[in-house]
C-alpha cells in the first residue's frame, strides 16, 4: 500500500486525504504549525503540503529532503520553485470547487487536476480516476486566474444575480436554471456562439433601461459585463 502524508488540514488536504485513503492508500495522519515538519517527508512515497499559498515555500523549506519521496504542493498559482531543494517536486491543482471537506471528497473523484513535475504525480490523479493537464510553470498564474473567473468570480455574479432578482420579487431557483442552461449552451457552441442578449443584438435602449432600473451600486458590474459582452459579440 503507497503512504502519503499531507501537511494541512484544510478543506483541500482534508478532501484529498479522505478520497487518497478511499482510493486504497495510507493516509499517516495530517501535519500542522504545532508539529516539527522536519521529518514530515520519511517514511512515506508523497508529501503533500495543503497550505494557503503564501507558506507552501516556508514549509518546505523547514521539510528536510528525501531523495525517494515525492513532494508536491496543491497551488494552482505556484510553480516548483517553491519546492526547491527537493530533489522530486511536483504540483498537483484540482480544478474542483472545495466548499467543504465532505462535498470535496467526492469531488475529488473523477476530476481535472492542472500538474506539473515529477511523473510519479500522474499515479495519483489516477487513484482518484481523475484526468490531468499539464500547465507550465510560467503559466500557472494565468491559468489559475483563468479559473478563479470560472469559479468565484461566477460565484460573486451569482450573488449578484440573486439581489437584484430579489427586488423583483423573484427567487435564485429561477436564475440558476437559467444559468445552467447558459453553461451548457457554451459547453455545446463555445462562447460567442452561446451569446445571447440584448449586448449581442445591439439593443441599447434595453440596456439603457436596466441600468435605470438597477441600483446605483450594482451598476458598475453590469455595465462591465455589457462591454465584456460586446467584446464576446464582435469577435
Amino acid at each position: 500500500m503507497r503512504k502519503v502524508r499531507i501537511i494541512g488540514r484544510g478543506r483541500a488536504g482534508e478532501s484529498l486525504g479522505n478520497a487518497l485513503g478511499s482510493a486504497g492508500w495510507e493516509v499517516l495522519g495530517y501535519l500542522g504549525r504545532d508539529h516539527d515538519l522536519s521529518t514530515a517527508s520519511l517514511g512515506v512515497d508523497v508529501l503533500v503540503i495543503a497550505t494557503p499559498d503564501d507558506r507552501v515555500a516556508s514549509v518546505a523549506e523547514s521539510v528536510r529532503p528525501t531523495p525517494t519521496t515525492l513532494v508536491l504542493h496543491l497551488s494552482g498559482a505556484l510553480g516548483l520553485d517553491v519546492l526547491e531543494g527537493h530533489p522530486r517536486r511536483a504540483a498537483m491543482h484540482p480544478l474542483v470547487s472545495l466548499p467543504s471537506a465532505d462535498l470535496g471528497t467526492g469531488r475529488l473523484r473523477g476530476a481535472w487536476f492542472a500538474v506539473v513535475g515529477d511523473a510519479e504525480v500522474d499515479s495519483l490523479v489516477d487513484s482518484l480516476g481523475g484526468r490531468s493537464f499539464a500547465v507550465d510553470e510560467s503559466a500557472r498564474p494565468l491559468y489559475h486566474a483563468a479559473a478563479v473567473i470560472s469559479s468565484n468570480h461566477l460565484v460573486a455574479l451569482l450573488g449578484q444575480a440573486e439581489r437584484v432578482a430579489d427586488l423583483a420579487g423573484v427567487p435564485l431557483e429561477v436564475m440558476l436554471d437559467l444559468a445552467r442552461d447558459t453553461i451548457d449552451n457554451v459547453r455545446r457552441l463555445g462562447p460567442a456562439a452561446a451569446l445571447t442578449g440584448p449586448a449581442a443584438r445591439g439593443d441599447e435602449a434595453t440596456i439603457a433601461r436596466h441600468l435605470e432600473a438597477l441600483p446605483p451600486d450594482e451598476r458598475a458590474v453590469y455595465e462591465a459585463l455589457v462591454n465584456e459582452a460586446k467584446r464576446l459579440a464582435e469577435s
